[in-house]
């Protein structure tokens, strides 16, 4: 596992939630109408807007403007529609890249990401040319707890593996059973922080300084993209 990685990119996201709070709402907006538009405005019955909603809450996003991207995924506030896309790449060093993105306009997207990418010492693949060294996983974020609690809970209802640093525990879980994990672990009323789909390489590799420094700039200009939602790599 990317063990130095994961905990790097939560960090990350963390800052960057406070960082560009106005950027992170649009792109959680997107994630709402989504969600609703494939599985209805209650998140009761559907789990991935009910995940979408516990990320509007962590970003603080208000109350109203929340349930206006509901009521838009729904048909009912706008005929705004996005779709999911995924792009695979390198960075600089070789690094491999899965961009994953909602979208409004294909051909856009992919000549933007395409203008981004190359200016920044990447390269686009093609499809699969980088996923097939990621694996898919459920991810649940969990602090204020021990391994002994969540192994209690968490292992019956479908978890893979527990990890934890400082204080931080991340619960992985094949996709299908991230509503079931996510679940046993709030009945044991345990806080989640986070719960999504991910993905995870299933091999790392190092960068020197220099290479880092160019790798993590290419993401920060792809995250800038109002398209992207998440960059993933196999960096160390």
């Amino acid at each position: 596992m990317a063990g130095h990685s994961a905990w790097k990119n939560i960090k990350h996201r963390k800052a960057a939630v406070d960082k560009k709070r106005g950027k992170i709402w649009s792109k959680i907006s997107r994630q709402l109408i989504v969600a609703a538009q494939k599985g209805g405005g209650d998140p009761a019955f559907n789990p991935s807007l009910r995940f979408a909603v516990d990320a509007a809450r962590a970003a603080n996003m208000p109350r109203d403007t929340i349930e206006k991207a509901i009521r838009k995924g729904t048909g009912e506030g706008s005929e705004e529609r996005y779709e999911p896309a995924r792009y695979e790449g390198y960075a600089p060093g070789g690094v491999a890249m899965i961009i994953e993105c909602l979208i409004a306009n294909a051909n856009k997207a992919a000549a933007d990401l395409r203008v981004i990418i190359d200016k920044n010492g990447g390269k686009i693949g093609v499809p699969g040319s980088v996923s097939f060294g990621f694996s898919q996983k459920g991810q649940v974020i969990v602090e204020g707890t021990t391994e002994e609690r969540l192994m209690e809970c968490a292992l019956d209802a479908g978890a893979e593996d527990i990890q934890g640093e400082d204080g931080t525990y991340r619960v992985l879980c094949a996709p299908s059973d991230l509503a079931a994990v996510r679940g046993a672990i709030e009945a044991a009323r345990i806080a989640v922080d986070s719960a999504e789909i991910v993905w995870i390489p299933m091999q790392t590799v190092e960068a020197d300084a220099d290479t880092l420094v160019q790798v993590e700039r290419l993401i920060d200009a792809l995250e800038d993209h109002d398209d992207v939602q998440r960059v993933y790599t196999n960096l160390v």
